[in-house]
């Protein structure tokens, strides 16, 4: 492979802020939930590169066999692999195609195949794009891969599409709220400049709710100093606890106040515990060992659930939260038994044929 632009590439990157900002130039485009990959291809030489140098290429031949048709020769496309379904943009089945069998992958490729999103072209033909603006790139983008903007179509049989960009920040709230249901992370703002790689130079508004867990565990900090995370649970109707997910981010200093604050809860807490036999008994346990934390350590120091956690999530996917929560405060005026499923936002799913023309 010989191309302007050479793998390994770091993406580029974006910071968080609360509102859709507005500035002259800017464009913006629908967040997508995925993996964030970067597709080279020269000729017959395809390869799928994620955010983190993990070669993605073995796990998605379907993706291989489509882009090699419909993408130029010679290019390097940044874009996102996601898995539509009816319903919406579905994680947490794309994460079970990064499976070490040859045969499950295969077997996955047809059952579940993927689609990729393009948002950014990098390098076409002997050209390296990557100093240019991006006003530029995304036109010739477009030219690429085509059908651009809401109500666009897809090519190689609806799997490879362009992403919506509008310039309108009234359309980019628009999105904000109306994609949520298909499962979308919220949108992304981009300033008219060259791509720098492993930069924030683009601004990111996510979805942003609390819920008030109770608190039934944490786990030790990797350096062993204070409190890393903090496990999460929530009933459901039938009264089972569930492991939703942790609250983590903590400062150093915090980490150690947590130690003191929680001890009083450790002792005796396994003694009746819901998660005691999280490895028999039917939900959602924290811990156990998984291809996806090969070689991290999963163990968990129980606590009595006796308090309540009130903490900042994005949105929920498959009964968890999608992403680490962080905590906002312990509420004492909150009961255990009150942290329910019930209390978490559903939002209605969108179609996705908004954004794919189908």
């Amino acid at each position: 492979m010989d191309l302007p632009v050479m793998p390994p590439v770091k993406p580029m990157l974006a910071r968080s802020v609360p509102e859709v900002p507005e500035a002259p130039g800017m464009s913006y485009e629908p967040k997508w939930d995925g993996f964030r990959c970067v597709v080279f291809r020269d000729g017959a030489e395809l390869e799928l590169g994620s955010r983190n140098d993990r070669p993605l290429t073995r796990y998605f031949p379907e993706l291989v066999e489509v882009l090699s048709a419909v993408l130029p020769e010679r290019c390097v496309v940044d874009g996102e692999i996601v898995l539509v379904t009816g319903t919406g943009l579905d994680f947490d089945t794309l994460q079970l195609r990064l499976h070490p069998a040859a045969s499950r992958v295969r077997k996955l490729a047809e059952e579940t195949p993927a689609s990729f999103v393009a948002f950014d072209l990098l390098a076409l033909g002997d050209r390296d794009l990557t100093g240019l603006p991006f006003s530029e790139r995304r036109a010739l983008l477009a030219d690429v891969v085509g059908g651009g903007g809401v109500g666009g179509g897809g090519v190689g049989g609806a799997r490879v599409h362009l992403t919506p960009v509008t310039a309108d920040p009234v359309v980019a709230r628009d999105w904000f709220t109306r994609f949520e249901g298909a499962g979308f992370d919220g949108v992304m703002a981009k300033p008219d400049v060259p791509y720098e790689q492993d930069k924030r130079v683009m601004w990111k508004v996510k979805h942003e709710r609390t819920a008030d867990c109770v608190l039934a565990g944490f786990r030790w900090h990797k350096d062993g100093m204070g409190v890393g995370s903090l496990l999460l649970g929530l009933f459901d109707e039938a009264g089972v606890l569930h492991h939703v997910g942790v609250a983590s981010s903590f400062t150093a200093a915090r980490r150690v106040e947590l130690v003191g604050e929680l001890e009083p809860l450790r002792e005796g807490a396994l003694e009746g515990h819901p998660w005691r036999a999280w490895g028999e008994a039917s939900g959602r346990m924290p811990g156990g060992q998984s291809r996806w934390s090969v070689g991290k350590d999963l163990s968990w120091e129980p606590l009595r659930p006796e308090w309540v956690a009130e903490v900042r999530y994005e949105h929920v996917a498959g009964g968890r939260f999608r992403h680490m929560s962080r905590l906002v405060r312990f509420r004492v005026d909150r009961t255990p038994e009150s942290c329910t499923y019930g209390q978490l936002e559903v939002v209605a799913p969108a179609e996705l044929g908004m954004l794919f023309g189908g």
